[in-house]
């Protein structure tokens, strides 16, 4: 399983993010490995039209319908036929813990599916009690990086927390500098079910072929 955060690059927004679903879609199908573009909210019903792939967005804020401005409604994410949405990202955390639950909450009450991150084992053991469908363990200083994964700087707390996830039965998605097939196959062997990529798919020059690549890592 992968997830492609599109965030807000200039390569995954707008008409270059359908395009870009179109070609996850092609790889998906081809490849019978699930795959996840998880896009700007502004962009989502036009990729929802253009694809048969699950479209994931950023966030949602724990709100109901009422005076909020500039804030994202899950009911509306729902709506459009957004499936499932990231919560707790590293460059969009919930400041306030309680907030955190209860966008969780909201988003289970509309039938969002969530994937919330954790930063560390600490925090990705506050999650569990949440029941999110996925938690992502994704270490905020290797985010975009370049030269390292956590699959190569800290593959042992992939393990750890692996341990911790699946004593509770919720899958562990591992994301933060992946970028190669030995990246993949490492989150893989300890125990990950699937991996969280951005630039190295949505900022490739290529990204089918970068996407194929990192399939090999699934066979």
């Amino acid at each position: 399983m992968i997830f492609v955060n599109f965030k807000t690059y200039e390569q995954g927004s707008g008409r270059r993010a359908v395009d870009l679903s179109k070609i996850l879609q092609e790889v998906a199908v081809d490849s019978n490995v699930k795959i996840v573009p998880v896009v700007q909210v502004i962009d989502a019903e036009t990729i929802i039209d253009s694809t048969i792939l699950d479209v994931w967005i950023q966030h949602v804020d724990p709100i109901s319908y009422g005076a909020h401005t500039g804030w994202v409604l899950p009911e509306e994410a729902t709506r459009v036929g957004v499936k499932g949405v990231f919560l707790n990202h590293s460059e969009h955390k919930f400041e306030d813990f309680s907030a955190l639950i209860k966008a969780n909450a909201r988003c289970h009450e509309v039938g969002l599916k969530t994937l919330i991150f954790a930063e560390d084992l600490d925090e990705l053991q506050k999650l569990l009690p949440l029941k999110p469908n996925f938690i992502s363990y994704e270490p905020p200083e290797l985010v975009g990086s370049e030269e390292e994964s956590v699959a190569t700087a800290k593959p042992e707390v992939i393990k750890d927390a692996f341990n911790f996830t699946n004593q509770v039965n919720i899958p562990l998605i591992v994301g933060a500098g992946i970028k190669s097939v030995a990246d993949v196959e490492k989150s893989l062997e300890y125990g990950a079910l699937g991996i969280a990529v951005s630039s190295a798919i949505v900022k490739s020059n290529e990204p089918k072929e970068k996407l194929l690549e990192l399939i090999e890592g699934f066979e």
